[in-house]
């Protein structure tokens, strides 16, 4: 049978986007960028290069806050452009898949829908799929047998924290704490530690490097903004200090995941206690989160192979 099909998963950073047509999974930074007059100036990866460095005649935002839709409006706008990339500019009936995480509102939940639905990119059906199922699908654990398997998948904005048995989800909790989070304690601590102001991109580069850094024994070197003369300055960072700082972020992980851990059926605790617990989300490859957790637990934790596309590789088997 020859259709289109795309499998979408919204992310507050990245959107991804899975295409039935090519069987692969697209990645793009889920950001817009408009001119003072409202006409679209770039989008996607173009968007985030000039993210925190353009004038101020042009504004970039991510349409999505907190696992949820903010601005539906230039949401639209961008997954009409991403779909007619993928299609070559050649918009054709297709269905959509879009991925939900369980523990938002129904009105957000409509608003997933009424997204594909009013995006002007001619679907022919358009189905929600629960966030925590696609995640469980991508990293080929079967959710449809009668075992409990925990996903704990760390996005950048939210953590979603998920029990499943029987193709359903049992529990799941929505915090905020993510990957945005863990950027921001770290610019905190130069600023404090060092009188620098760095950038969010900085950050992020110190954050998904510090396992390499501290492999080789170097400090991680940023540059910014001296706060006392106001002069571009450079600085070496401690590889300790990031880790110190993220901590406190992980320890509320930790307890959010007990907290769920506690409310669980007696009969899927067992489960868990044998499988451990599934770890997958682009902020979930932060050093020492996957040796915190298990601590922290007393679970063995398992890594996704692919933790940023793992919710778009389980629509794909959905489809």
């Amino acid at each position: 049978m020859n259709y289109n099909a795309f499998g979408i998963d919204l992310g507050t950073n990245n959107i991804k986007i899975y295409n039935r047509a090519d069987d692969e999974v697209f990645v793009e930074k889920n950001m817009i960028a408009l001119t003072s007059k409202g006409q679209l100036f770039a989008y996607g990866d173009a968007a985030f290069d000039m993210y925190e460095k353009a004038p101020s005649n042009i504004h970039i935002s991510f349409p999505l806050n907190n696992g949820v839709i903010a601005d539906i409006k230039n949401m639209q706008v961008l997954l009409k452009y991403f779909v007619s990339d993928l299609m070559r500019q050649n918009l054709k009936p297709a269905e959509y898949y879009i991925a939900v995480p369980w523990d938002v509102t129904e009105v957000e939940k409509r608003a997933f829908y009424d997204l594909v639905k009013d995006s002007g990119v001619r679907p022919k059906k358009v189905m929600v799929v629960e966030k925590s199922l696609a995640d469980g699908l991508g990293m080929d654990i079967d959710v449809k047998n009668s075992q409990g398997v925990l996903v704990v998948n760390v996005g950048f904005d939210t953590t979603e924290i998920s029990i499943l048995s029987l193709g359903g989800v049992v529990l799941s909790k929505l915090i905020k704490v993510g990957g945005r989070k863990f950027d921001e304690v770290i610019r905190n601590a130069v600023r404090k530690e060092f009188n620098l102001i760095i950038g969010g991109k900085t950050a992020e580069f110190v954050k998904m490097n510090i396992k390499e850094l501290e492999t080789e024994n170097k400090a991680a070197v940023v540059y910014g903004r001296d706060i006392v003369t106001g002069l571009p300055g450079e600085r070496e960072i401690p590889t300790d200090l990031v880790c110190e700082c993220l901590e406190e972020l992980f320890s509320t992980i930790i307890d959010n995941v007990k907290v769920i851990l506690e409310r669980t059926p007696p009969e899927l605790s067992a489960d868990i206690y044998k499988n451990g617990l599934y770890l997958t989300g682009g902020a979930s490859q932060v050093a020492h989160l996957a040796e915190r957790l298990s601590k922290g637990t007393g679970l063995k934790v398992n890594c996704a192979e692919h933790p940023v596309g793992s919710v778009a590789l389980g629509l794909s088997k959905v489809i």
